[in-house]
Formats: structure tokens, sequence, C-alpha cells
């Protein structure tokens, strides 16, 4: 084969499955490889490390290979220098660019290392000037490109640090198929309590992702007490979350069914839109609690608490309420801006909210998905948030139990 290039990854390389993954890339990427060395760690906790030579037909197929092979965590043994190229449209990455992964990054330009601000993948990496005269990299997502940035290409001068199981994993259940189902659903609660206390502590700010579901199960009173004892920083959503949140507020139904009886109610139809129209009415959802239209609920705690909440519409909205982003692109850029500092993330019962999310978060930020359906809990780390662990329960069960640990006057509804 035409280019080759040496790689070397270490870590938990058997038990974890990642040595053959690797390989397996390789040869889904049309390369070859040949292990030049494997030193296996002598004690469980020990982590294992190899070299590998990896071959492709020629340079660009190398390059993509090398990309792809970071996200699992393999680099470069000599990673040279880091190659740009200017963008030559708006909204449009030059040929070549390296596409990047959520792990910590660094990239080499003229013998000098750099951090890369805000990890996120599936985006490209910028060259800029910074105010000292020096250089700064960051991620720029395709949608934020300007003509002229100098984006980096290809694979060289550029390294990935994966993070230490111990730092995302030790308050996370297990992911669907390591126990999940018949781990007791209390000591998966305690964890995820712990971990939320300890981001806390370390002054992290505490991200919620949520959807619909949360108020269907009847979880409001315990999601409200989070918020009142300082366990939720921000919060995304779409347009259903607080439209049947505010719903419920207003009439005691959600999507037309009493939460008390379980049950569906004489013109129960019309109260979404109702709320939503009332909402409107008086121009936000701030404004209304505000004016004491809405005196309770979800999006009434966040409102009264002073606590930011990021609302991202679709196209099957009704309404949709005033504070929804109805441009998609906007919408991401207002999520972008409100993880920083974010040092724990929990995600309740929202696949495409949840999968948004993880999307833009590094790594390096442990985060936990909770869904009654088993296809929701994994697909966040089938899309590469694999800092992410999966607990499938009723969501409203779940955040009873949260509250019961987390707040110590909360009673049980």
């Amino acid at each position: 084969m035409g280019a080759s290039e040496t790689v070397e990854v270490t870590g938990h390389l058997m038990d974890s499955g990642i040595l053959s993954r690797i390989l397996d890339d390789i040869r889904d990427y049309g390369g070859d490889y040949s292990i030049d060395t494997f030193d296996v760690g002598h004690e469980a906790h020990d982590p294992s490390s190899a070299r590998i030579t990896v071959r492709a037909d020629d340079d660009p197929s190398l390059q993509r290979l090398l990309m792809r092979l970071q996200t699992r965590g393999v680099n470069q043994l000599d990673p040279g220098e880091a190659m740009t190229a200017p963008a030559d449209l708006a909204g449009v990455l030059p040929d070549g660019f390296y596409s990047t992964t959520n792990l910590e990054t660094r990239v080499r330009v003229d013998g000098s290392w750099y951090d890369v601000e805000n990890p996120e993948m599936d985006c490209g990496l910028v060259l800029l000037e910074a105010a000292d005269g020096g250089r700064r990299v960051r991620t720029v997502p395709m949608s934020d490109v300007e003509a002229g940035m100098r984006i980096v290409v290809g694979a060289s001068g550029i390294q990935v640090s994966v993070p230490s199981p111990e730092s995302v994993g030790d308050a996370f259940a297990p992911a669907p198929g390591e126990g999940a189902y018949e781990k007791p659903q209390a000591v998966l609660v305690r964890q995820v309590a712990d971990g939320m206390r300890q981001a806390r502590d370390a002054g992290k700010r505490l991200l919620w992702v949520a959807g619909p579901g949360v108020v269907h199960a009847g979880a409001v009173p315990a999601f409200v007490a989070l918020v009142r004892a300082g366990f939720v920083d921000s919060l995304f959503a779409g347009n259903a979350l607080a439209t049947h949140d505010i719903e419920f507020s207003l009439y005691g139904t959600s999507l037309g069914l009493d939460l008390g009886l379980a049950q569906g109610v004489e013109h129960g139809h019309e109260h979404h839109v109702r709320a939503l129209n009332t909402i409107r009415r008086s121009g936000s959802i701030a404004k209304a609690v505000e004016d004491g239209v809405v005196t309770s609920g979800i999006m009434h705690a966040l409102v009264t608490e002073k606590k930011r909440f990021v609302l991202v519409g679709s196209v099957r909205d009704d309404g949709p309420l005033p504070d929804v982003y109805t441009d998609v692109i906007e919408g991401q850029r207002a999520m972008r801006a409100e993880v920083a500092d974010v040092g724990y993330c929990l995600m309740m019962a929202t696949q495409l909210h949840s999968v948004a999310t993880g999307n833009i978060l590094p790594a390096t930020v442990p985060l936990v998905c909770v869904d009654i359906n088993p296809s929701t809990v994994t697909k966040v780390a089938d899309r590469g948030s694999n800092q992410g662990r999966g607990i499938v329960t009723d969501v409203g069960l779940f955040l009873e139990q949260l509250a019961l640990e987390l707040v110590p006057d909360y009673q049980r509804s």
C-alpha cells in the first residue's frame, strides 16, 4: 500500500474491546495493519499499550483512517505539524478538513502545542490569532465557518487524550448489556446523586436535558424540588416539555390527561393549545410567571430560581412558545453557549435533544441518559458519546428517587 503511519494507543485495550474495534476500523476503511509492539498490563487495573503500523492506498485515504482512529484515542507516534487551508466559502469547510472528536485535543503549529478550545465532535478546527499576538485553536461548526478562516486539514500535528475511567465512570450505572437491567435502581440513583454532588462541590454546573415524558410520568414535583435545591443549573428541552408543563400548571393535565386520575377530561384535547395561546399573549414564559399567570411547575421554578433554559423547536411544534428557538442553527448556538463549566449532564426521556447535547459536550463531562426505551439509552453512546451511561427505567420513578436522595425535606408525591 502506498501510505503508512505508526500509531500508538494506551488504555484497557483488552477488557474494553477497544483494540478489536481499532483493528475493525482499519479493515472497514480499506486499510491494513501490523502490530509492532503490544504490552499487556500485569494487574487488572494496569493499562495496556500497542504500537501499530497502519497502511492505506494513498495519503488522503490514510488521513481519513487516522481521523477515524482518533475517535478511539489513537495517536500518531510522530504527529508532525498541523497543516491548514483557507475556507473559500462561508459555511463550507475545505476539502480534507480534520473532523473533530469530543476528546481533549492538542494541535502543534510551528513547534508549539495548543489546546483546542470547546472540544466538540463533528466540527472543524480553526487557527486564530490570540489577543497577545500568539495563536489559538478552537472547534468551529460547519454553519459558522467564515470565508478566509484557516482550517486544519489532515490528521498531522494532532493528539487526543481519552479521559480516564475514574474521571467519568464512577458515578454511572453500567450501559445496557453490562448489568443495567439487573442492578438495583436505588444503587444507580445513589451513584448518580453522588456524581451530581461531586460536580457541584467542584464548582461545576449541572445540565439537564428533558422531554415531555417528565411531565407525563408525573415527575414535575420531583423536578421542581431538584431545581429549588440547587441541583439544576441549566435545562435543554423542546417546545413540548415547556408546553406540557405549563398546561399542567394551568389545567392539571398533560395533553388532556388528568395526571391525578390518569384519565382524559372533557375538552382536555384543547388544553395544550390554550396553554400556548396564554403564554404567547403574555409575551414570554418569564412574563407569564411575573404576572402570576403561571404559578407552579418546572418552568415557573426555573424562572423564579433564575436558572437558564434553552428551548429548541421542531417542525411539528404547535404555537410555538415565544421562548422557543425556531431556527435550529440559532438554537445550536444557544446550547453551545451554555455548556461552559458544565460538570455533569442528565438526560431524561428525550432522544433527539439527548443526541444533540451529547454531540456538543466534551468527553470529559460525565452524562447519564434515563429512558424507558432501551434504544434511546444506547443511541447516545452509538453517536460517539462514550462518556455516557444509560439507565433503562421509568423516568418518573427515577426522578422521585433522585429527589428523595438529594433533597432532605422532599416528600414523595
